[in-house]
């Protein structure tokens, strides 16, 4: 080339032709592409050469055509796979340049644990073939969340990458680390923002017999049986169901253990309040057995409000009244001791005495 300089502005293929450049395998060249037909497609690389490249080595991303691929007219970017033939023609791969991109992408996405959109090929045994940026993937059956693998066939799902290597084409990719890493940030998210006393919205995700689960952004927050109602509660199913969208206050934190403890009662009218106005010692009172345990019975004597009946009480009741008591049956006592502070209410079937007789309701 001699003393002469290089300008800045000349064309790629200005410059192959000027310098009468020698293309070898594996160069990277820009060209233009010139027809396309079934046996590949003919590229124009400058140098008065034109290359050829096969149908399999055009890359294809989300079309299986590979004429659709590829634009008469337009530049693009090609790998020397094969030096000139004995007609003077260079062999080029446009796949394995677009690849290369692909796969710098996909390993900056990883880098970022940012998610992607995988196009799902096929189903096969342990999980799911997709596609990525023209890149072959599988996702493991173990890191799926989709109820039938095949009503997803042909369609895109966002994904997080599980897995890269470059060197042996190997992608695999996992939509359970997507909703992980989501339930992650939204229960850092939320523990960020409540505190105790806080008033929050969650939905029913789970029923036991001690108590409720309610999701409160990415949290699972305890709901007990206790805090459900100021009633008594048998079991959580009486007056709640799965899928129930309810507002609760927030009563405990233990950030360590990431647990959050609910109140359901603490947002209903505190029925002792009533109470404090409405039961006198000494009253006659009609109420609804809760339940029966081995000292005793507890009475509804308001909504929410219960009192204990000695067993002694009980049995003397059903001897008197030649009935059989249970759960659900009315009866009526008199309140002998109440304690508002220590919310205990003492019930007997006999009227209260003292010093000055009670007076009947």
């Amino acid at each position: 080339m001699g003393n002469e300089k290089i300008n800045s502005n000349s064309s790629f293929a200005e410059l192959l032709d000027k310098y009468d450049y020698k293309f070898s395998k594996g160069d990277l060249v820009k060209g233009v592409v010139v027809s396309i037909d079934n046996s590949g497609v003919l590229v124009d690389i400058g140098a008065k050469a034109v290359a050829y490249v096969h149908p399999k080595e055009v890359f294809c991303e989300n079309s299986k055509n590979f004429k659709e691929a590829l634009k008469i007219g337009e530049e693009y970017e090609f790998l020397i796979i094969k030096e000139e033939d004995e007609d003077g023609q260079l062999t080029l791969s446009h796949k394995r340049v677009a690849q290369a991109y692909s796969w710098k992408k996909i390993e900056e996405i990883f880098a970022n644990n940012e998610s992607v959109m995988a196009e799902v090929k096929a189903a096969v045994k342990g999980g799911l073939l997709a596609e990525v940026y023209g890149l072959k993937a599988f996702i493991p059956s173990s890191h799926l969340r989709i109820k039938d693998i095949n009503e997803c066939i042909g369609q895109s799902i966002e994904v997080k990458i599980l897995s890269i290597d470059s060197a042996t084409s190997n992608l695999i990719l996992s939509q359970r680390k997507l909703i992980n890493d989501s339930q992650t940030d939204k229960r850092k998210n939320t523990f960020e923002n409540v505190e105790v006393g806080s008033i929050i919205e969650g939905e029913i995700v789970r029923l036991a017999d001690f108590g409720a689960f309610v999701d409160i952004g990415g949290i699972d927050g305890l709901l007990p049986l206790s805090q459900m109602s100021w009633r008594w509660v048998d079991h959580p199913s009486d007056i709640i169901k799965v899928g129930d969208i309810i507002k609760v206050e927030v009563i405990g934190i233990d950030h360590d253990k990431q647990r959050v403890s609910l109140s359901l009662k603490n947002l209903q009218a505190d029925p002792w309040e009533k109470a404090k106005e409405e039961i006198k010692e000494g009253s006659k009172v009609k109420g609804k057995i809760t339940r029966i345990k081995a000292f005793g019975a507890f009475v509804e004597i308001l909504q929410g409000v219960e009192a204990l009946l000695p067993y002694k009480d009980l049995l003397e009741y059903q001897q008197t009244n030649n009935v059989a008591l249970d759960s659900g049956s009315e009866i009526e006592t008199y309140v002998v001791k109440f304690n508002p502070d220590d919310r205990r209410i003492s019930l007997s079937v006999n009227p209260f005495t003292n010093e000055s007789p009670a007076q009947e309701e």
